[in-house]
């Protein structure tokens, strides 16, 4: 199969990508050739990423990981949930780590879950842009670079990519999103699909997370777990091999990880 060299950036990501790849992407300025190549599934040659066949990874959730979405997502969710006579704390309970479509059905059987999440999209455009990047994440991906690395994520690619560049955050080199997988977390199916097109085993990804479902997910996949304290509290954490305060707090473990220091330390907890 012919393949076609990347212009700019994206070169250094991915050296090649087959033409009959790049002629499916969408038209949409929003869709580069790059992040469409993430995007579908017959994208395997994208093992080129990084610096060797044995590299270790490390794949981040986006919301509540990257970037600060809890308060705008809380009054969205609350928003729906009195729209449908719901109670907004229960259904918040189900909205960590978790697709919109897997919330609405998790509480609301008897609605069309395709039709509300259009209604909760519809809410989620007039929120307008309240969800920034948290500050150290910056500085957190820059030891990344020339490392395989990726993100998993219950949104959907186009408004994940608008915030991390709004936030002057990196393209990741894969990404995958709630339209990839057929379950979303805490099935692992998110988290295996990226160390498949990372071309990493499984048990050498470190995952940060800051959701239970995320955990779950994650620890099922085989993967390690570093969970952040932003949007739950320690037990309910417990999954997670390390759990810290902050973004920043795991600057150790993912360096430790990469020169291949941090392990799986069983029920220990990094405070």
């Amino acid at each position: 199969m012919r393949r076609v060299p990347l212009p700019g950036a994206t070169r250094d990501l991915a050296e090649h990508l087959p033409v009959d790849v790049l002629r499916r992407r969408p038209a949409s300025a929003v869709w580069s050739a790059l992040e469409y190549a993430c995007h579908v599934r017959d994208a395997h040659h994208l093992h080129d990423i990084g610096a060797g066949t044995n590299d270790k990874a490390v794949l981040f959730d986006v919301d509540g990981v990257l970037v600060d979405s809890y308060p705008a997502y809380r009054r969205i969710w609350s928003r729906w949930a009195d729209h449908r006579n719901l109670d907004p704390d229960l259904v918040w309970s189900h909205t960590h780590g978790r697709r919109p479509v897997d919330t609405i059905q998790a509480v609301a059987p008897q609605l069309d879950a395709a039709a509300e999440y259009s209604l909760v999209r519809e809410f989620m455009a007039t929120e307008g842009d309240g969800s920034p990047v948290y500050p150290d994440a910056a500085a957190v991906l820059r030891l990344l670079q020339n490392r395989r690395w990726g993100v998993v994520t219950s949104g959907r690619t186009p408004t994940v990519l608008q915030r991390l560049r709004a936030g002057g955050l990196p393209d990741p080199p894969v990404l995958v999103d709630s339209s990839q997988v057929r379950r979303g977390k805490p099935d692992p199916e998110g988290y295996l699909r990226a160390a498949q097109l990372l071309d990493v085993p499984a048990p050498d990804c470190l995952v940060i997370e800051d959701a239970p479902a995320g955990v779950e997910a994650a620890r099922t996949a085989g993967m390690t777990v570093v969970a952040v304290r932003t949007t739950h509290r320690d037990d309910e954490l417990a999954g997670a091999h390390h759990r810290v305060d902050t973004l920043s707090d795991t600057v150790p473990l993912i360096t430790g990880w990469l020169e291949g220091r941090t392990h799986e330390p069983g029920n220990r907890t990094t405070r």
